[in-house]
């Protein structure tokens, strides 16, 4: 069996969307699983949707997730160039080749003949009129027309395009490697424009070519592209090639399971759709996966599993994991749904299982707090904090009272429910207690404040809710003795006896 070569082969027509990477990544596992190649080649045959700053981005992508291409654009390599705008001139000797041998004719008809062919289907109730084996001998082309008309046009220099020539009630089969045997009569198939007017070929005979230049043994691509695989099995055999293997991918379906997902999803539904920002020329930016926050470990997680599965109930791998079980065979028919929220669990649990240290250097390098924090406070506060994060972002907004030089805000609904007539005394008797403590631990304070609920005889209930207002302004979060342990005595206290008055005066408010 020769090397597994595969290539992701994305058009620079726009941001890199979420289903690209998929595609990619399956590429990636496959590869690397066989002991392969994976290859970038980048198809910008599309002139007219080729968007400036798209190839750069897709690399930049791919490197963020951290599947990279070990030869393509961008990379080394002996099969280049992997732009397909640089290989120009390598397809039309195709092209020619396949007309030589019968498979392809030349095509003179203008844009507007075949407008008007189409409109006139349209009048006669036929609504998909097709350019195919029934249709071409009414129009301009080198089987209607004369050898003479023919050769007239070229010395004219009539601009042509070069046409499959689908032969008539052929069935042509396919393998493919998710779905089975595949099975389509070409009666339902029109005669592609192979080559167009400009000298660039289309698409389908780029990617033919390029793939067997290649050496291309496995086709990994989206569903999308299913019904163009009967011709490309066609040209394939009509320059005598050996065919690849074919497979094709489910779509990545919208989270209410109803049509594809799109780029235009993630404004309107609240989450991103691609992995790295994506700033258009007209300045509209959309927010990437990336700079979201979230881990490119996650997001690559939760990309594998929209499509494959392992046969078990594992949910959490590594890239390395990944490459060990990925199979083909394990690659689903029906379309997968994207669940937002599952996305944010798989990025809670890359947080957690991230080191204090590590998220302390993250929050440092992302510049996310202002002032000079030490890394063992910071993982002192991460460690508190990350249990209850998704995003990294978390742990600084919800214990912002870690960076605070006082209290600004007091959570309302505490104050309302839980600051009674007899708070403030307690508060003023805890603080004694507290202030009282010379080796301000988790112990020590957790010890003091067990003892001063005993010795009232308090519920925690009594005590522990004010506490937590006047030091941290919140209703809820971490344990109060390590939130204290980590601010330090003079902090807590301070905020405990500020603390008092600016409570008082909220409650009395809310009570006038």
């Amino acid at each position: 069996m020769s090397k597994v070569r595969v290539r992701f082969a994305p058009s620079p027509t726009g941001p890199l969307h979420m289903g690209g990477v998929r595609t990619a990544l399956y590429n990636y596992l496959f590869a690397k699983k066989n002991g392969g190649d994976f290859i970038l080649r980048i198809e910008d045959t599309d002139e007219k949707r080729f968007v400036p700053g798209a190839q750069d981005y897709i690399i930049e992508s791919l490197k963020w997730c951290g599947i990279e291409p070990n030869e393509g654009a961008g990379y080394t390599g002996d099969k280049g160039p992997y732009v397909q705008s640089q290989r120009k001139e390598m397809y039309r000797p195709y092209a020619d080749q396949l007309v030589a041998s019968g498979h392809a004719y030349l095509a003179f008809d203008t844009s507007e003949d075949l407008e008007n062919m189409r409109e006139q289907a349209k009048t006669m109730g036929l609504a998909n009129w097709q350019y195919n084996g029934v249709t071409r001998s009414s129009m301009k082309n080198s089987i209607s027309l004369s050898k003479e008309e023919v050769e007239n046009r070229l010395a004219n220099g009539d601009p042509y395009t070069i046409r499959m020539k689908m032969p008539r009630n052929v069935d042509i089969k396919l393998h493919d490697e998710i779905r089975g045997w595949v099975t389509v009569n070409t009666n339902n198939l029109d005669d592609k424009v192979l080559f167009k007017e400009t000298g660039m070929p289309t698409y389908h005979l780029a990617n033919i070519v390029d793939d067997h230049l290649m050496e291309i043994t496995h086709v990994i691509r989206g569903e999308e592209w299913l019904p163009s695989a009967p011709l490309h099995v066609l040209l394939y055999d009509s320059f005598g090639w050996e065919r690849p293997k074919f497979a094709h991918l489910p779509l990545i379906l919208r989270p209410d399971g109803k049509g594809k997902l799109s780029k235009r999803d993630g404004d309107k539904l609240g989450f991103p759709v691609f992995p790295i920002d994506w700033m258009t020329a007209e300045g509209e930016k959309y927010t990437g996966y990336k700079e979201d926050g979230y881990f490119k470990e996650a997001f690559v997680n939760m990309l594998a599993l929209l499509g494959w599965n392992p046969g078990d109930n594992q949910e959490l791998f590594s890239l390395d994991e990944l490459v060990d079980l990925f199979s083909l065979e394990r690659v689903g028919k029906s379309g997968a749904r994207f669940d937002p929220d599952k996305t944010k669990w798989f990025n809670q649990q890359y947080l957690r299982s991230t080191s204090n240290e590590g998220l302390a250097e993250m929050i440092l390098n992302e510049k996310l707090i202002e002032g000079d924090y030490s890394v063992e406070y910071l993982a002192s506060v991460c460690g508190l904090m990350k249990e209850r994060a998704t995003f990294i972002k978390d742990i600084v907004s919800d214990g912002d009272y870690f960076f605070a030089s006082d209290i600004a805000n007091y959570d309302e609904k505490t104050v309302r429910k839980k600051w009674k007539e007899d708070t403030p005394e307690i508060m003023q008797e805890l603080i004694a207690e507290l202030s009282s403590i010379e080796e301000f631990t988790t112990a020590n304070i957790e010890t003091v404040f067990s003892a001063y609920l005993a010795k009232k005889e308090y519920g925690f209930g009594k005590v522990g809710p004010g506490f937590r207002l006047l030091v941290t302004g919140k209703g809820m979060g971490p344990s109060m003795f390590d939130i204290c342990a980590t601010l330090g005595k003079s902090t807590v206290i301070s905020r405990m006896e500020e603390g008092l008055a600016k409570v008082n005066a909220l409650k009395n408010a809310a009570q006038a």
